[in-house]
């Protein structure tokens, strides 16, 4: 279990909120088209779990007003990300049906070709 003293942890949870600020906003800049990449869902789950830990080590009784300050921003940077995630899975769907579709283009031509190559 991770032991952090209440000044490691509130800067551990100043630098997360610093990242998880960057890609949210990265995320907010067109609502109707999220820009979703591999290495941001995967940068926001790596940052969500390692900030998780950290957490579930416990908070002190008696926090500084610093970390209640990061705690806070962490639970408003989890709010605009739930808020996110329709537009997020929207976004991943429509991505996903584009793929099937270029790999049925791809798998049409490719028998094409075999057919014109059997043929010749």
């Amino acid at each position: 279990m991770l032991d952090f003293t209440e000044e490691q942890l509130t800067e551990n949870l100043r630098q997360a909120n610093t990242r998880l600020r960057t890609w949210l906003e990265g995320l907010e800049t067109d609502q109707e088209h999220p820009t979703t990449s591999p290495q941001l869902i995967s940068g926001l789950l790596s940052e969500l779990l390692r900030t998780g830990v950290w957490l579930r080590g416990g908070l002190p009784e008696d926090r500084s007003l610093q970390l209640q300050a990061e705690v806070g921003e962490y639970r408003r940077n989890l709010v605009r990300l739930r808020d996110q995630m329709p537009a997020i899975h929207s976004h991943l769907l429509r991505e996903r049906a584009r793929l099937e579709a270029e790999r049925t283009r791809i798998e049409l031509a490719l028998q094409w070709a075999q057919g014109s190559h059997q043929t010749l």
